[in-house]
């Protein structure tokens, strides 16, 4: 009888980790993120030019997923749950395959001479994982991605803005949801 008991506790266990929100996700890790994407903001600026654009903005993707994935391996352990429980890869199964596609269009649009469309490409992608992976998340992280769609949708309506939707986006709303989920959900 005990050991049916055990095997039942372990089942329901099982059944509500994957079932469970993704809270990893990193507030103080998205402060971060938005501040270095300020920074990549103003560093594009100084020189024109869609090569050096697209060299600071790689620079930056590589810096904030670092960050990111160390913002939530913190706070995974802090809170200690697995970060790759049944939620997490849920998050990342859905974050992925945007971003690959944005990584593909970049390379597309690049050599096509269309870069005025890589802002508001990286902006919906973006937006497009976040909501996808947050679908595993608290309600704030689908938020989040769906005002990253809308600012990426206004940047490819007005390429001529791209610089300044890519700092709103990549730098405003990640300070903004940064902070709400730093102080709603435990940094």
């Amino acid at each position: 009888m005990q050991a049916y008991a055990m095997d039942n506790l372990r089942y329901i266990r099982r059944t509500m980790e994957q079932a469970g929100s993704f809270t990893a996700v990193p507030g103080v890790g998205g402060l971060l993120m938005g501040t270095t994407a300020l920074a990549a903001a103003w560093v594009s600026t100084l020189r024109p030019g869609p090569g050096w654009l697209l060299a600071v903005w790689l620079g930056e993707a590589c810096a904030a997923l670092a960050i990111g994935i160390a913002g939530a391996a913190l706070k995974s352990q802090r809170a200690n749950a697995p970060l790759f429980s049944g939620p997490g890869r849920k998050f990342v199964a859905g974050f992925a395959p945007p971003m690959l596609a944005g990584a593909l269009l970049t390379a597309v649009l690049f050599h096509a001479g269309m870069t005025g469309f890589l802002p508001g490409t990286w902006l919906l992608l973006y937006g497009t994982s976040v909501v996808a992976g947050g679908a595993a998340s608290v309600r704030v992280v689908p938020l989040m991605g769906a005002c990253f769609m809308a600012v990426g949708a206004l940047a490819l309506a007005a390429p001529s803005w791209g610089g300044v939707l890519l700092a709103a986006g990549f730098g405003g709303l990640h300070l903004v949801f940064g902070t709400v989920i730093a102080v709603k959900y435990g940094g």
